[in-house]
């Protein structure tokens, strides 16, 4: 296994990715830096090297996989039926933390195992200089699901992942920690209206920018169970540390409080995930600092579930966050990695985005 490190402030050394994405041609698998985690990267049209992701992660086959690209090329190469909110959308959001899923060609250019045997395949063009390199330098689309062995929070820095993925990768390419910490947002046009199947950074308000109607895919927290998915994160356990969870979650701070100290008193050993403004407030003795902003949250969250992990408590209490702007996103993530353990108190009429 080759390593390759950068520090956030270095240039990047073109012959070093150039070994990698030689590497990627020939069927191998590389660990990189995407702006919004980690990602374990195949050759997207070498069916054989995409095999070694879902071995590698022990994923599920019926899960499918984005396709990462560089340029617009690309993109006309594996999709068709681009439309005009697509192009919007292209225009608007690429490069950058959005994946649109596309009808794939009819030649199937991309394997099978890629698309899960779907007709559709989700695409997206990443900010990331380190990424974008790789995947031009390859000259080939790169299929990349998130770094973790799956089921586990996904990987925002190396450190994190190095032991659960060690031996199972070709080459890891180190670029610091990544800027967003939640993986993207997918989405799908039907009918000239945008659908979020997985929330993410580009938010429901930012999409309501491109098209008139915009809604959420209700899988988006709830369980699938026996049906196929055009995106990832929609299906499995996903996000999770090993310790049980429970997300809680007031519009009302004091009875949030209250509710998360009512339930820290019921066990011998709990650890809270608190916001710094709230984290003084809670009498559990283990606790960790999730930020202030919902952008520290996204951030710092995966990192934060992993660590819960070391302090072997009875539970790990969440504090919830709300859905507007990135919040969706991040109770999203949340809801999966409690199992839908979860205690929602409504002080309020519910809106479109308060019902789980």
């Amino acid at each position: 296994m080759e390593s390759i490190y950068y520090n956030e402030s270095e240039t990047i050394n073109i012959d070093d990715i150039k070994q990698v994405a030689q590497g990627i041609r020939e069927g191998k698998l590389a660990l990189f830096p995407t702006e919004t985690v980690y990602g374990i990267g195949a050759n997207a049209l070498d069916e054989n090297a995409v095999k070694k992701i879902f071995i590698a992660k022990g994923r599920q086959s019926d899960n499918p996989l984005i396709v990462h690209i560089s340029n617009i090329n690309m993109l006309e190469q594996i999709v068709e039926d681009i439309g005009e909110i697509e192009r919007k959308l292209i225009n608007k959001f690429w490069p950058g933390p959005l994946t649109i899923i596309f009808n794939r060609k009819s030649e199937n250019i991309i394997p099978n195992n890629v698309t899960a045997g779907l007709n559709t395949v989700g695409v997206r063009m990443p900010s990331n200089k380190i990424a974008r390199t790789l995947i031009e330098l390859s000259e080939v689309p790169i299929a990349a699901p998130s770094a973790n062995v799956s089921g586990r929070p996904s990987g925002t820095n190396v450190q994190d992942i190095i032991e659960e993925l060690d031996g199972k990768v070709d080459y890891i390419i180190d670029g610091g920690s990544t800027a967003i910490g939640l993986e993207s947002t997918v989405i799908r046009v039907v009918n000239q209206k945008i659908e979020i199947l997985r929330p993410g950074k580009i938010t429901l308000e930012e999409l309501e920018s491109v098209a008139n109607e915009v809604e959420v895919n209700k899988n988006v927290f709830e369980r699938v169970i026996d049906k196929p998915v055009a995106s990832p994160g929609m299906k499995y356990r996903h996000y999770a540390p090993n310790t049980k969870c429970i997300l809680v979650y007031s519009k009302d701070k004091e009875k949030m409080i209250n509710k998360i100290n009512e339930i820290a008193n019921s066990y011998k050993n709990v650890i809270v995930l608190g916001t710094e403004q709230n984290l003084k407030n809670y009498i559990a003795k283990n606790k960790l600092n999730m930020g202030t902003t919902l952008e520290d949250v996204g951030k710092n969250i995966f990192t934060l579930l992993r660590k819960a992990d070391k302090y072997k408590a009875d539970l790990v209490i969440i504090e919830g966050v709300g859905k507007k702007g990135l919040g969706l996103a991040i109770t999203n993530r949340l809801i999966r990695a409690c199992e839908y353990n979860l205690s929602l108190i409504h002080i309020s009429e519910p809106t479109r985005l308060d019902v789980i």
